[in-house]
């Protein structure tokens, strides 16, 4: 597990080097699937995190600059699910961690949130 998630990460850096949200492969090259990382969102990040991705009274929206790659990269996301998240941008207090998530499933979710911040504007 700890191999697979340093794999993760390393290839989300490699890829924010390149300048581009790594929205395409996941750890072990198999290709995101927006569609499932809509499903995944929805039962897992929308309670909090707004059905829109716009946010809730319990937490921030992710259609928000503070969310795009170059302040929260995708790896941010990975560590977010694993490791939960101490309140810094929001007074929202802390989010707990998502257990019952893999990596592919957030690689999944992280697809969905930057092709929703994609349509709205947010990412070239």
């Amino acid at each position: 597990m700890r191999a697979h998630l340093t794999a993760t990460v390393l290839l989300v850096l490699l890829a924010g080097c390149a300048g581009t949200p790594s929205t395409d492969v996941s750890a072990d090259g198999a290709t995101a699937d927006v569609a499932v990382g809509e499903e995944l969102y929805q039962a897992n990040c929308a309670q909090c995190h707004g059905v829109d991705l716009r946010g809730t009274d319990q937490g921030p929206p992710h259609l928000d600059a503070v969310y795009l790659p170059n302040h929260h990269a995708d790896i941010s996301f990975f560590l977010a699910v694993r490791d939960g998240v101490r309140p810094h941008h929001w007074n929202f207090g802390p989010m707990p961690s998502i257990d019952g998530l893999s990596d592919d499933d957030v690689t999944d979710i992280v697809a969905y949130v930057r092709a929703q911040q994609q349509a709205a504007g947010l990412l070239e």
